[in-house]
């Protein structure tokens, strides 16, 4: 049934606080299924475990309990940088990563060119990179490559205005392909997704109609 799907089943992830002394409980056995082409917004407060929920999404993050079957390629979460080898330039990481998933490397490292707007620092090492560079660098090289589902953890707010109009102007444009865009932004939702969960005190709930979500959302 779940063939070709996204699924999450009763992923639970606390971290070490005090510490170590304690653990904070961030997602509290979280499950939903994301089929082809659907687009998600996961709204929630600063805190709320969104971007460990997006990493664990992408792999990129260990559960402490549960399962993640991906039944489509998953993109690593768009702005998140921890994909990248820090000693090698911004165009070898590209060469590197095309190469993983088996694109063309020329045409990516091109396509990473045009998009990502870094001109010199390109062939600059990542690991001197700004966390705006970096994350133009992942978006750029994320679009270079085609996922069945792009995970958005706040990439609208990578650079100038100019460049988060590119960015969101891009994944419009990929429209059947699936989205999980992680915000607390209320606009930035309605004008990218179709379905609404939001996550409160470690637990995810599913509200099936946009307004209703983003009304719940606004008076928590």
């Amino acid at each position: 049934m779940h063939e070709n799907s996204l699924v999450l089943s009763n992923i639970s992830k606390s971290f070490p606080i005090h510490h170590g002394r304690d653990k904070r409980l961030i997602l509290d056995d979280v499950s939903f299924v994301v089929q082809p082409g659907e687009r998600w917004g996961i709204m929630g407060s600063n805190g709320a475990g969104k971007s460990t929920l997006i990493q664990i999404i992408s792999g990129s993050l260990r559960a402490d309990a549960g399962t993640v079957h991906r039944g489509m390629a998953v993109s690593w979460p768009l702005a998140f940088g921890g994909a990248f080898q820090p000693g090698l330039t911004g165009r070898d990481n590209a060469r590197l990563i095309a190469r993983v998933y088996g694109v063309d490397v020329k045409e990516t490292v091109e396509k990473v060119q045009d998009f990502a707007e870094l001109g010199i620092y390109l062939d600059e090492p990542v690991k001197s990179y700004s966390s705006g560079m970096s994350s133009r660098l992942s978006f750029a090289i994320s679009m270079a490559v085609e996922f069945d589902c792009y995970l958005v953890d706040e990439v609208i707010s990578v650079g100038d205005a100019r460049f988060n109009r590119r960015c969101e102007d891009e994944l419009k444009r990929r429209s059947n392909n699936a989205l999980i865009l992680v915000s607390h932004h209320v606009d930035l939702i309605r004008s990218n997704c179709d379905h609404v969960a939001i996550l409160e005190n470690g637990r995810l709930r599913v509200i099936d109609d946009l307004d209703e979500a983003v009304n719940y959302y606004t008076n928590m």
